[in-house]
């Protein structure tokens, strides 16, 4: 990676295919490929499950060639899928589909997965949303993931997108995080005093026959084991371009932010992962509705502001990196909620998951004329 390329991003989004009439998920996604290869060529993928579809943006410079990039491939994938009578819908769990009736990628990675894990790996169906920061000094890059992991709840509330599971209200606004939780190596990383301490666990676990390679750590920030990036790894996927578009900013603009204290030999306070934990679960558990801790304070703290907190720890970078307009959003989805509280809302008026998926689906789909 070049200096070019210093805190560009990446996106990568996990969409559901979705048989607009059943409103089920479809195991689908050979048939997408075939079509899909010709038009989004390498940015498209399957993922374990066939009803699973990721796209993954070109390296952008900036998060306006970062929405363009993402409203170009969910057109695209869009217009694919209803080639095949199908849908893309962007959820972190699918509102009533069973993992159970689901197929398998046929492919040796997944095979893999699924001896290694079993049914922890076959009822993995969940949609997630991973942006990648470009960062050029692999030293740097676990000094801002130790520090960065203070935010990761922050940014989760904000993103949750999955309250039911299997049909059901879970009362969780991301149920998806409580899924991914049982594979090993996920959730909040320990922080590292180096790269080079980082480069000894991978080491390890691989010559202990733990892992054959630093892709099967799955934390929610990590160090990319092929690109020069720190990869977001905590979030559902989201309903819209804009909220993709808004999280995206504010993870580039923490990274940016904790890369200027760096080079000016000031530190953010490292907390311990069991107190990050706390605040993840608060997050995964209430989304924006609850409360987090404030640990400098030592006291329980609305999230809403804590999140403006955020907003204004990072504001010195934004102008620079021209995210402003972007960033403003944030606002718009603390006022109108997580796609998980817009989620319910249609659940309470409707008692229908169909009228879910259908709201899913619009929302997913909204915007891309622009």
């Amino acid at each position: 990676m070049s200096e070019d390329t210093l805190y560009s991003i990446g996106i990568e989004e996990e969409f559901q295919i979705v048989d607009p009439e059943t409103r089920e998920l479809k195991s689908h996604i050979q048939q997408i490929l075939e079509e899909g290869k010709m038009i989004l060529k390498e940015q498209v993928k399957a993922e374990m499950h066939q009803s699973v579809v990721e796209v993954g943006s070109n390296i952008c410079k900036n998060i306006q060639e970062a929405r363009a990039e993402v409203i170009k491939l969910r057109r695209d994938l869009a217009k694919v899928a209803a080639h095949q009578g199908l849908k893309i819908a962007a959820s972190g769990t699918h509102p009533f589909s069973r993992w159970e009736d689901q197929r398998i990628t046929d492919h040796p990675r997944y095979h893999g997965v699924v001896e290694d894990m079993q049914q922890v790996a076959r009822a993995n169906l969940i949609f997630g949303l991973h942006v990648h920061i470009g960062l050029t000094d692999k030293e740097a890059a676990i000094h801002i993931m130790n520090a960065a992991r203070y935010f990761l709840p922050h940014i989760f509330a904000l993103s949750t997108n999955s309250p039911f599971w299997k049909g059901r209200n879970t009362g969780f606004k991301s149920y998806r995080a409580k899924i991914f939780d049982r594979f090993p190596r996920t959730g909040i990383p320990d922080h590292f005093h180096s790269y080079k301490e980082f480069e000894s666990y991978v080491d390890l676990l691989v010559k202990t026959g733990c892992i054959d390679n630093a892709k099967k750590i799955w934390w929610d920030i990590r160090p990319h084991p092929v690109y020069d990036t720190l990869e977001f790894r905590i979030c559902d996927v989201q309903l819209t371009v804009d909220e993709t578009i808004a999280l995206a900013a504010l993870m580039q603009a923490v990274v940016v932010k904790l890369d200027k204290l760096l080079k000016q030999n000031l530190g953010f306070r490292l907390y311990r992962r069991l107190l990050i934990n706390e605040n993840k679960w608060r997050a995964s558990r209430y989304g924006l509705e609850g409360k987090l801790i404030d640990f400098g304070k030592s006291a329980e703290v609305e999230t809403h502001h804590l999140i403006n907190e955020l907003l204004e720890f990072i504001d010195d970078v934004v102008d620079d990196l021209g995210s402003r307009h972007e960033l403003n959003y944030i606002n718009t989805m603390l006022e109108q909620g997580t796609g998980a509280r817009r989620q319910l809302q249609v659940w309470n008026q409707t008692q229908d998951l169909s009228k879910v998926v259908d709201f899913i689906i619009e929302q997913t789909n909204s915007g891309l004329d622009k």
